[in-house]
């Protein structure tokens, strides 16, 4: 059986480590002190001595092994997942609208299970002065709180002047569900997360059985933005990252500025400040969740929906009624398609890229990060 000790030599030590969290929170010894996570996110041993290598932290790791089983279960289908429907959609409360990032759908999908107590919680993240934080939302107030990639004036140079991460170690807060004592939970998370939680439920790994809904984020990425790297993007495209508000990822990088202006910037700029192990991910559009979202194909303001399976599309449907706007038909028959298209192909990409990589990490030397 493998254990964190491989763990380390497999993934972390060859870039692969996408700091979800899911080994050290849900590690068999984690009271006895045997992993921690350092402050650049990695996992590592506190005390190697105290590891009792069960290999619990190895198999949920969304690195290792290969996908079969959550396939399987998911009914996953080639290309991108199994698909349902897409629809193109945003909140319907203007307010929820505009403090979401893409028209606030996943919020407002959030509020609408939590006030028809199909859930009494969520697993979300939020922004703090260090960054996006994972946060387990336990009331209406706290949903809202999560909504957005914003950055006021008075804290963007605290952020960005050390550095900014699109990515929130969400999983870590599922440990917070066994303090609460939660039964019904929805997860928002990125493929590499969604992936992990899936292992857990499939390996009866508490307290994944306290997660009734996974929703997927589209993702091109993760980006660590540091004062240096945005240099070269301020003379290029004239801003000055203090005065950043809002980022949005969509097939470019959108920033809208305190001023009201925004600045589109090609994705492909943004590669040095990519985490390695992205390089090596295949899944764009979050092909084991129950619902996925994202900006790409839809216009500003509106997200790109895709219900992946029976309970996803369901509570979709039933949101669809009380709390979102869906695009109209009759403005664009072909709306949803195209979005659903444009999906499709920036997931065929990541996975050709990713691929190639792999395939690059396997046959040459590898660069051992430690």
């Amino acid at each position: 059986m493998k254990t964190f000790f491989n763990l380390i030599q497999d993934v972390r030590k060859q870039g692969k480590c996408h700091h979800c969290g899911g080994c050290v929170t849900f590690c068999s010894a984690i009271n006895y002190g045997a992993l921690k996570t350092g402050e650049d996110g990695r996992p590592d041993f506190a005390d190697i001595e105290k590891c009792i290598e069960c290999g619990i932290c190895h198999m949920i790791c969304p690195e290792t092994g290969d996908d079969h089983e959550i396939r399987k279960e998911a009914g996953w289908t080639a290309p991108g997942g199994r698909t349902i429907g897409t629809s193109v959609a945003r909140a319907g409360d203007l307010i929820i609208r505009e403090r979401g990032t893409d028209g606030g759908v996943v919020t407002a999908l959030l509020l609408h299970l939590f006030d028809t107590k199909k859930i009494n919680g969520a697993v979300v993240s939020r922004n703090m002065d260090s960054g996006r934080t994972p946060w387990l939302a336990t009331s209406r107030e706290e949903i809202i709180d999560a909504s957005g990639s914003h950055f006021d004036s008075s804290h963007g140079m605290a952020r960005f002047g050390e550095a900014y991460s699109t990515f929130s170690p969400s999983v870590k807060a599922l440990a917070e569900i066994r303090k609460e004592g939660l039964e019904k939970i929805a997860f928002v998370g990125t493929p590499c997360q969604i992936n992990t939680i899936r292992r857990m439920q499939a390996l009866g790994v508490v307290p994944a059985d306290s997660i009734v809904l996974c929703l997927g984020l589209f993702c091109s990425g993760n980006y660590t933005m540091t004062k240096e790297s945005f240099k070269p993007l301020e003379q290029d495209y004239n801003f000055d990252y203090h005065d950043i508000e809002k980022m949005n990822i969509k097939e470019n990088v959108i920033l809208r500025l305190t001023t009201g202006e925004l600045r589109e910037i090609p994705i492909n700029a943004l590669d040095p400040a990519k985490r390695t192990a992205c390089r090596y991910c295949g899944d764009f559009s979050a092909e084991f969740a129950d619902i996925s979202f994202g900006g790409i194909g839809a216009d500003d303001g509106w997200t790109t929906v895709i219900t992946r399976t029976d309970l996803g599309h369901a509570l979709f449907t039933q949101a669809s009624e009380k709390a979102l706007e869906l695009y109209s038909y009759k403005q664009n028959p072909n709306y949803a398609t195209q979005a659903e298209a444009m999906v499709l192909s920036a997931s065929s990409a990541k996975k050709r890229v990713a691929k190639k990589n792999r395939k690059d990490l396997e046959s040459g030397p590898v660069t051992v990060i430690s």
